[in-house]
């Protein structure tokens, strides 16, 4: 296996039972301004990529995917140093591509398009056109990789940096889980950028229909999913 394009790209591996993550009562969080237009890569690869997924997507998909963002780069900068100290750029790239690709699966159109679930139908739907914009093959496969696992919690075993991330930060958006990784604040901050538009409800619709179109989807392995997502209290303020 290649050695090269290994941190910089979030692959490191970290423990899927999260033990690197910081306690409620040893996570330190700060009100960050988490200034969008500040902390979003600008680089050609994830301009051709928003381009392409903001055409994708509706707009309350849209919006998720740039607040899991906002959320991944707070928890990275404020408790996962280490990750970004050789290649801030290039990592936060990869976050971004991640970001924008997660839910590519869900819409209509490329749940439809397939009997894969939609985490698998989008980790390969973004290696592909990742590569056809120019992002480099170990870059798109971290991505693909991440895109696959992140709804793939669990006690054994290892998962990528990235795909880690991914983790945290989508269930800290949809479900409100581990709300101490994140500051109020910055909660507040980032749903006045992108509005959350009644996302709880939303989100609980669309694995709902992703259930109900593939009874055998990766989906159904999360008990009490969609209503963990609808009762979403700690997102309840900012729907």
């Amino acid at each position: 296996m290649p050695k090269q394009h290994t941190e910089e790209f979030g692959w490191p591996a970290v423990p899927r039972n999260r033990s690197n993550i910081p306690s409620e009562a040893s996570a330190k969080t700060t009100p960050v301004d988490a200034n969008f237009t500040e902390i979003w890569p600008r680089t050609d690869v994830v301009k051709k990529a928003q381009e392409h997924v903001k055409a994708a997507l509706p707009e309350e998909t849209y919006n998720h995917s740039l607040r899991v963002y906002c959320y991944g780069h707070t928890m990275v900068t404020q408790h996962f140093t280490s990750w970004v100290a050789s290649a801030r750029e290039e990592f936060f790239e990869t976050w971004a591509l991640t970001c924008l690709f997660h839910d590519i699966g869900t819409t209509p159109e490329n749940r439809n398009d397939t009997h894969m679930s939609f985490e698998f139908q989008g980790g390969f739907i973004a290696l592909q056109q990742l590569q056809a914009f120019g992002a480099a093959k170990a870059q798109a496969e971290s991505v693909c990789e991440a895109i696959v696992r992140h709804q793939d919690p669990g006690e054994t075993g290892t998962i990528s940096r990235m795909g880690q991330l991914v983790q945290i930060a989508t269930e800290f958006d949809n479900m409100g889980w581990q709300p101490h990784l994140v500051h109020q604040d910055v909660i507040k901050r980032v749903a006045e950028q992108h509005p959350r538009l009644q996302w709880s409800s939303c989100f609980s619709a669309a694995i709902k229909a992703e259930i109900e179109d593939k009874p055998w989807c990766h989906t159904t392995v999360l008990e009490g999913f969609a209503e963990d997502a609808a009762g979403n209290k700690l997102m309840a303020p900012y729907e």
